[in-house]
Parts: structure tokens; C-alpha cells; sequence
């Protein structure tokens, strides 16, 4: 009798820590999933902005340049336009040779300039050293 009150001791004993290990984890998972909620909405309230500034962007931009940059956009991964920059599509991280960048230096300002490897946009930026 005493050896079968000891063992229910002992067992009483272990339901009691993990009975406090399974709060301990609970306040855990609990602690993550508040973090992950406060987290999504800082990440929602981020895209409703960039989608609003991109509307306003989207505005000012040729209906059919918007077109090949959202046709873009769609075949390459999100990223419908890159850098050139120090001879280098940043999109494909690939270097232009010589005769692309002679082209590309040899075209007007407001020309639409593709990257021929990866076809995204070329965006000539003030540092790309062209």
C-alpha cells in the first residue's frame, strides 16, 4: 500500500510539471500568435499605402508603358523593371556587353530600354555611370 501511495505521489508530481510546462509553452505560443497578429497588420497597413502610392504613380505613367511593366511584373517574378547600374541589369545581375551599352547610350531619354537578357525594363538612373 505505501509503495502504490508513493508511485501516485510521484506521478502526482510529474502531472503537476508538466501540467506547468504545458502553461509554459501555451504562454509561448500565445506570446507568438499576438506578435504575428501585430505583425500582419503593420505588414497590411504597409501595402494598402504602397498600393495607394503606386496608384498615384500609376497615374502619371503611359497607360501602354504601365502595361508592359504589369505584363512584366507577371513573368518575372514581381520585378517588372530594374537598374542599370555600373553596366549591370540588376534585375538579372547579368553585365550588358558593349554593344548593348552603346545602344543604350546612343537612345533618347525618354526612350523604353530592355534588358536582352531577362527583358525587364532598363531604368537609366543619374549613378549608372552611362
Amino acid at each position: 500500500m505505501l509503495e502504490i501511495m508513493e508511485r501516485h505521489e510521484a506521478a502526482g508530481e510529474r502531472v503537476s510539471d508538466l501540467t506547468d510546462r504545458v502553461a509554459s509553452v501555451q504562454a509561448k505560443v500565445d506570446d507568438a500568435a499576438a506578435r504575428r497578429t501585430a505583425a500582419t497588420g503593420e505588414i497590411d497597413a504597409e501595402i494598402e499605402r504602397l498600393a495607394k502610392e503606386r496608384e498615384v504613380v500609376a497615374g502619371s505613367v503611359p497607360a501602354d508603358l504601365l502595361a508592359l511593366y504589369d505584363k512584366l511584373r507577371g513573368q518575372q517574378g514581381g520585378v517588372g523593371a530594374a537598374k542599370l547600374y555600373q553596366r549591370r541589369c540588376e534585375g538579372c545581375r547579368l553585365e550588358l556587353n558593349i554593344t548593348e551599352l552603346n545602344e543604350i547610350r546612343a537612345a533618347a531619354a525618354d526612350e523604353v530600354l530592355r534588358c536582352e537578357n531577362c527583358r525587364r525594363i532598363l531604368v537609366r538612373a543619374a549613378d549608372s555611370g552611362l
